[in-house]
């Protein structure tokens, strides 16, 4: 259970995160959380998971997806690019690191990649700004702008992976 409540912990952020894209509001996503977690305890021990984040996204993806239906009401989900960006996005640091490891290297690799890279990927990730307001800021082209974030999150994704292995073989 000890186990459980760590992850719960660690993953509440991007499980309610992504239940509020799906559902639109903080209620029912608060309430899909809570139910998702329930489903999850219960489920976690009928697999054998390897990538824990990567399965539980897909897992509370589709929880959303069911709520929805269940609803039999029509409905519009929008999904903008950022929505689709930020899925890979949670499945960077996916592994047995503490999540000081995780940020440093994190830290020292975005400092590693290009100017272009390094403002896409902030101004997107951590600053919430679409392609649109990525591509005023910078004066970049929105086509730079989408190359820009999927190559800058390889490069990341690359390099973190080299730091923690480099790290793990201590």
């Amino acid at each position: 259970m000890v186990c459980f409540s760590e992850l719960y912990r660690r993953y509440i952020p991007m499980v309610y995160g992504l239940c509020l894209k799906y559902l639109g509001n903080k209620a029912d996503a608060e309430d899909a959380v809570m139910d998702l977690f329930e489903d999850v305890s219960q489920k976690i021990t009928q697999y054998e998971i390897q990538h824990f984040h990567t399965w539980l996204y897909s897992v509370a993806r589709n929880h959303c997806l069911q709520r929805l239906r269940k609803g039999n009401k029509a409905f519009f989900v929008q999904f903008d690019e950022a929505v689709m960006e930020n899925g890979s996005f949670f499945t960077l640091l996916d592994g047995d690191h503490s999540d000081d490891e995780e940020a440093s290297a994190l830290a020292f690799c975005m400092n590693e990649l290009g100017e272009e890279q390094r403002r896409s990927i902030e101004y997107f990730y951590y600053h919430d700004k679409s392609y649109a307001d990525i591509v005023t800021l910078t004066g970049f082209t929105l086509d730079k702008v989408k190359s820009y974030i999927q190559n800058g999150k390889r490069n990341l994704k690359n390099c973190v992976r080299r730091i923690l292995e480099v790290q793990l073989n201590r």
